[in-house]
């Protein structure tokens, strides 16, 4: 695959027909390093933000060894593709089929749960194993994230302890997790979530091994810079350090935005303009799910010309017969964008090719290495403050 240096030389070597991934392996390693090396436990990549398996395996050189997958088809990809992970199943709700080829023939030892009756199935599915880890999810709350994951999965902290007693004499190791939200602006989400870990093992008297504080890591996004993520590691440090858990306990992290967002970016081309709309060859039925359907934002900028001038707010409309195909944005970009233009739109390695499809017949898309940097990150330049402050339990905003 012939690697090009930026979006730029791209589409002036190749005219580009239909859209372009570009993947920035070095962005992806750098992320991966940073979590590596600075979050205060174990990082276990969740697969569903970028099943790309060159991705897979880039992570995995860098030292992510573990993965939270979430059905049986990311069980096979990931031991499939990197035989030595640790595989870490943590949909809270299987089938006993599922369960059963996941522990038997892929070596899952790590599952989720938050029901009694999924505990049961867990113990018929491994035939009673004495060698599982087993992770009981409460629900928290998503209050100071941008994707809200509170109403579908997790048992209320008042009624967990049943639940973690039954699941401590199951299980060789008892974990607690939760989730926060996607794109969590703030610390202080994964300190009110840990109080209620606090809560549910206070209650409950049990022994915890494994303390895992999900995903919800922020990106950079258009009006949405959060704090720098060694906030967030110190503030989840501190306050796991502080409850009342096994003195070998560890910590993990589910992290899938923060490792996979600055790895793909996407090259449009502009196929008519009308208005301050502009009709381009990918939308809501492919890499631009989050654009259509939650109305994310994400950075633009148009190719081959220069910055300077005026510049309009537009919303781009995709190539399928559907109204719905369409991206409000708003997007920033120069008053001139015409017919025949390139567009490429940044921070798209999270949830961008993981949602495509062939719907209406389009999906089809070329990708190619680049060199340059993307066009937001948290790892570079002011945004990497490895500072302790003592201020890292802050509001969105402050």
């Amino acid at each position: 695959m012939h690697n090009f240096h930026d979006a730029q030389e791209l589409t002036k070597a190749l005219c580009p027909d239909i859209p372009v991934l570009l993947n920035r392996p070095h962005a992806a390693r750098r992320a991966a390093r940073y979590f590596v090396e600075q979050f205060p436990g174990k990082s276990l990549y969740a697969v569903k933000a970028n099943p790309s398996p060159a991705l897979l395996k880039l992570l995995f050189s860098e030292g992510v060894t573990h993965y939270d997958v979430a059905s049986i088809d990311e069980v096979r990809l990931v031991r499939s593709t990197l035989p030595d992970a640790v595989v870490c199943f943590m949909h809270p709700i299987k089938s006993e089929g599922v369960i059963r080829e996941a522990y038997a023939e892929h070596g899952v030892r790590v599952f989720s749960l938050d029901t009694m009756e999924e505990l049961e199935k867990i113990e018929r599915a491994t035939d009673n194993a004495d060698d599982l880890t087993l992770c009981v999810r409460i629900k928290v709350a998503s209050e100071f994230a941008q994707i809200s994951l509170a109403s579908k999965f997790g048992i209320d902290v008042a009624d967990s302890a049943a639940l973690l007693q039954r699941a401590r004499q199951a299980a060789d190791e008892l974990g607690i997790c939760f989730h926060v939200g996607s794109q969590a602006m703030t610390p202080l989400a994964y300190v009110h979530a840990l109080e209620r870990v606090r809560t549910a093992i206070v209650e409950a008297s049990v022994t915890v091994d494994i303390v895992n504080v999900g995903g919800g890591f922020p990106s950079i996004y258009p009006d949405m810079t959060p704090p720098s993520l060694n906030h967030y590691f110190s503030a989840i440090d501190r306050t796991f350090e502080d409850l009342p858990i096994s003195y070998s306990a560890e910590l993990w992290c589910e992290p899938g935005r923060a490792l996979s967002a600055e790895y793909n970016s996407l090259i449009v081309k502009v196929e008519q303009r009308r208005g301050n709309e502009l009709y381009i060859n990918d939308g809501a039925y492919g890499t631009l799910f989050d654009a259509a359907h939650i109305g994310w934002r994400f950075p633009v900028q148009l190719l081959g010309k220069g910055s300077e001038g005026a510049t309009m707010e537009y919303s781009f409309y995709g190539p399928t017969c559907d109204d719905i195909d369409h991206m409000a944005g708003p997007f920033l970009l120069p008053e001139d964008v015409k017919a025949g233009d390139y567009i490429e739109i940044g921070m798209l390695g999270a949830y961008g090719s993981a949602m495509r499809t062939k719907f209406n017949g389009y999906g089809s898309i070329d990708d190619y290495d680049v060199a340059d940097e993307p066009m937001a990150s948290v790892y570079v330049g002011d945004n990497l403050d490895r500072t302790d402050r003592e201020n890292v339990v802050s509001f969105p905003g402050v």
